[in-house]
């Protein structure tokens, strides 16, 4: 059995955190969805993954932008509906969420402080081909952490 442990150390008393490890997403798409929801308050991160789930609202890609289109809106610019990530982070927000009202935290008063994405194991499977070849189709793994903070 692997051991892991969360990236950051926060104060026990004010936080909540949640994890979600091995998740079959995209880790670049995880990486823009959780920059997208960092700093904000738990009412609106949901409000906009719910809108990318609903492809109302997209996320705009940042530092993985290479060939990405344009979306609509004022000044958007490159930008993407990565509706299976969205789903699962979405999960580990209402996690997060459920763990704060568990220990007793103002759930209308809690902002994300803490949103991470680490590459996790690789699944690796191979396609045989003609002559004797054979093509790699790898699957990486992602794992997920949200910090929850009382404020």
């Amino acid at each position: 059995m692997p051991r892991w442990q969360y990236s950051v150390q926060l104060d026990p008393i004010r936080t909540a955190i949640a994890s979600g490890r091995d998740l079959r997403i995209s880790y670049k798409a995880a990486v823009e969805v959780l920059n997208a929801i960092r700093g904000k308050h738990i009412d609106e991160a949901e409000r906009i993954l719910l809108g990318v789930i609903h492809k109302e609202r997209p996320i705009p890609f940042r530092r993985y932008s290479g060939k990405v289109g344009h979306r609509k809106g004022e000044g958007f610019g490159p930008g993407r509906y990565p509706v299976k990530a969205a789903e699962k982070i979405l999960q580990v927000l209402r996690n997060a969420k459920n763990n704060a009202e568990v220990k007793g935290l103002d759930v209308s008063r809690l902002w994300v402080v803490h949103a991470a994405a680490h590459k996790g194991m690789k699944i690796r499977k191979y396609i045989p081909r003609a002559f004797g070849r054979a093509t790699p189709y790898f699957k990486q793994l992602v794992h997920v952490e949200i910090g929850l903070e009382e404020r």
